[in-house]
């Protein structure tokens, strides 16, 4: 694989988890607004086509709601914003790691 290729998709990542975690912010803030529904943008499953198509964020089905129609869980979101932010420190590392490689690669070219 390319390193363009794998730039190309590292930020595809960073932009799907960019726009999880706006929505993640969203059901947090409206923790307590009456009939809110969680949202959450689906994990494509090719990362390649995230730019290609729209990241569509969409209710989460199958949560239990509470008496006044919100289904937003503190819990579920908190796990989630805290798995996102682990998973975009990741991502923004290994596009570190290949500029980088790419300085290397020119440097060496100068030489």
């Amino acid at each position: 694989m390319s390193l363009d290729r794998i730039g190309e998709q590292t930020a595809n990542v960073l932009t799907w988890l960019a726009r999880r975690e706006e929505a993640i912010a969203s059901n947090l803030a409206n923790a307590d607004t009456p009939d809110y529904k969680t949202l959450d943008v689906a994990q494509p499953g090719d990362f390649s086509s995230i730019l290609a198509t729209s990241l569509v964020t969409e209710q989460v089905p199958n949560l239990v709601s509470r008496n006044d129609g919100n289904n937003v869980s503190l819990d579920r979101e908190t796990r989630l914003l805290a798995e996102n932010n682990m998973k975009f420190n990741l991502a923004t590392q290994l596009l570190r790691e290949e500029v980088k490689n790419v300085r290397s690669a020119i440097e060496e070219g100068h030489s």
